[in-house]
C-alpha cells in the first residue's frame, strides 16, 4: 500500500504514546496485516491519519468489544468490501439517474421504454415445454 509523502506522518513512539499501547503491539498489528504504515528512507514506520483511523477501529474492536485479531481481520475486510459495494451502488444510482434524465428529455422510442433490453428465449419449442418432466429427462439421456 503506497502512501503519499505529503500527508502528515507519525512515528511509532508517538502513536504508541497517544493510544497508550506498546510499540510491539503496533508491530504485531503490522505483522498480522492489520496495519500497513509507510516507511521513511531510514526504514522508520510512519503512520498517516488514515492508519490512525484504522488503528482506532482495531483498538475499539479489541479493547471494548473483546474481538480477537482473527476476528478483527475479518471485520476490517468486510468493512472494505462494504465500502466498495457502497461506491458501486452510488455509481449505479448515478448512472441510472443520468439515464433517466436523458430519457426524460428525449422523445421515447418503443425500444427505449424499458431500462433493460428484453431477451427472448426461443430455444424451447412450445411442444417441448408441454412434455412431462419424466419425458424431458428421458430425452436428455438419449
Amino acid at each position: 500500500m503506497t502512501k503519499s509523502k505529503s500527508k502528515a506522518a507519525y512515528m511509532i513512539s508517538a502513536v504508541a504514546e497517544q493510544y497508550e499501547i506498546h510499540p510491539q503491539t503496533l508491530r504485531l498489528y503490522e505483522r498480522e496485516g492489520l496495519l500497513a504504515p509507510s516507511r521513511s528512507d531510514g526504514n522508520t514506520r510512519l503512520y498517516t491519519d488514515e492508519d490512525l483511523e484504522r488503528l482506532e477501529v482495531i483498538l475499539k474492536l479489541t479493547r471494548d468489544l473483546g474481538v480477537n485479531l482473527a476476528g478483527v481481520e475479518i471485520i476490517l475486510n468486510m468493512r472494505e468490501k462494504m465500502e466498495a459495494m457502497q461506491q458501486q451502488i452510488e455509481g449505479f444510482i448515478s448512472n441510472l439517474n443520468h439515464e433517466l434524465s436523458k430519457r426524460a428529455t428525449s422523445k421515447p422510442k418503443d425500444e427505449d421504454l424499458s431500462l433493460m433490453p428484453v431477451i427472448q428465449i426461443s430455444s424451447l419449442t412450445r411442444s417441448e415445454s408441454k412434455k412431462p418432466l419424466d419425458a424431458k429427462r428421458k430425452s436428455f439421456r438419449g
